[in-house]
């Protein structure tokens, strides 16, 4: 994440979290200068029950949103300082004009402020790569095809 120019006035370390599929991942903590790295892979794996149709996968994905926050540990709870929201389909399969190189890496987003950031909006920097299989269930039991 870069912010050029911008200095935080609270020391606290940060972390990103990331809400994607229903479920939610956060970094390991970084000192609280820009840019920041997170040099962390985050897994997300989700099951969907009776989808049947690849279309019907997207249109469930483009109705779940994927959101990603950086928090500072400032107590007692920790303060938002910036939050990027995409519907999933677009956050897992980006268009091929925002990525740069092979599909789904080195996307560039601006981040959303919140109120009490100053500064520019930060740039957040990240890929994406996405595994999709089918199954049987069989007797209980899952089967790849």
């Amino acid at each position: 994440i870069t912010c050029p120019g911008v200095q935080l006035k609270d020391k606290q370390e940060l972390y990103l979290s990331v809400f994607v599929l229903g479920q939610y991942h956060k970094t390991e903590c970084v000192p609280a200068v820009f840019p920041l790295f997170f040099q962390e892979r985050l897994l997300f794996e989700k099951e969907f029950a009776n989808i049947v149709d690849p279309g019907d996968l997207v249109k469930l994905l483009e109705f779940d949103t994927a959101v990603l926050e950086l928090i500072q540990l400032v107590p007692p709870v920790g303060k938002v300082l910036a939050t990027y929201e995409e519907n999933t389909r677009d956050f897992l399969f980006p268009d091929p004009k925002l990525t740069h190189g092979l599909r789904g890496l080195q996307r560039e987003v601006l981040m959303k402020r919140s109120p009490s950031f100053t500064g520019i909006a930060p740039k957040l920097r990240f890929s994406t790569t996405c595994h999709i299989s089918d199954s049987l269930l069989i007797l209980g039991r899952s089967h790849i095809q």
